[in-house]
């Protein structure tokens, strides 16, 4: 009888072993055929308007292509000077540009002109459900007609990027070296260390398709970069961006707000903020950089 009952919990340990595999399997499969479900959070609601800040606007509908239905909207908010540096804005991974006004309209204020557009199935914006070679996609359709259609006085062109978005900017910046610069505010080095930071205990690298990978990207920028970002920041580390401007090679300038989080550096020091962001523009302008 011995035998039999020390049979039972080494049956009842390879059972254990064999759920907790099955379990670990599960889970990897699911981040790997959700992980567009758990990186982009778009919300179909534009709660707020360049209105609610007071502020004259444009809406524009944008066409994705010919062989496509699909319309991206945003809004052109036209500066008072003419011609004043124009900025491709470019949101984060939630909600819309209606929860992004804050953004820009302190970035019109500062006296620019800016176009903010909703990626695919984000606010108005068509399509089902975005991706990251769409976003890239849509950035490039924005960018186009922000240089076709609005910005022909001849000032300069920036592309801005808040969190995610910085990650687009970067892309699209090195796809368009006449862009007198590209900023980046908030933005992490890689798609794969930022689910690392979560997912650690599974093999991301082998499960991660949609990579979003900026830090292998700085380097060939051929435009001036400055990478803002608030030390205080409990989503994306700061020290990211530290890594991200030691790998750029060109132009490039790093503003670290002290006490600024992911959402609200630009208001924790507005000062510091400006000071930053005009100035790397207005160098832009003089291609002193």
């Amino acid at each position: 009888m011995r035998p039999a009952s020390r049979s039972l919990p080494i049956r009842a340990l390879a059972g254990l072993l064999a759920l907790l595999i099955a379990s670990y399997g599960a889970a990897c499969w699911y981040l790997w055929a959700e992980q567009r479900e758990l990186i982009f959070v778009p919300s179909r609601e534009v709660r707020s308007t360049p209105t609610d800040a007071h502020l004259p606007y444009t809406e524009v509908w944008l066409p994705v292509g010919a062989a496509d239905s699909t319309v991206l909207n945003g809004w052109w908010l036209q500066a008072d000077d003419t011609p004043a540096p124009a900025l491709l804005y470019l949101h984060g991974n939630d909600s819309n540009i209606g929860g992004n006004l804050d953004h820009v309209a302190r970035l019109r204020r500062m006296g620019f002109s800016v176009l903010s557009v909703d990626y695919r199935g984000y606010g108005k914006s068509g399509g089902a459900f975005p991706s990251e070679w769409q976003m890239y996609e849509d950035a490039e359709i924005a960018w186009e007609y922000l240089v076709g259609q609005r910005q022909t006085q001849g000032g300069p062109t920036l592309i801005y990027g808040h969190s995610l978005g910085g990650a687009i900017a970067i892309e699209l910046a090195l796809h368009h070296p006449e862009a007198a610069g590209v900023i980046v505010e908030g933005t992490f080095t890689s798609m794969r260390e930022m689910a690392e930071i979560h997912y650690g205990m599974f093999p991301i690298g082998w499960l991660l398709h949609q990579r979003f990978d900026t830090l292998a990207k700085v380097s060939l920028l051929r435009v001036p970069v400055l990478f803002v970002h608030g030390t205080a920041d409990t989503e994306v580390p700061y020290a990211m961006s530290e890594r991200l401007f030691a790998a750029a090679r060109g132009p490039k300038g790093l503003a670290l707000i002290p006490g600024g989080g992911h959402e609200d550096t630009p208001a924790v020091d507005a000062n510091a903020y400006t000071r930053a962001v005009q100035d790397f523009v207005q160098n832009s302008r003089r291609g002193d950089h």
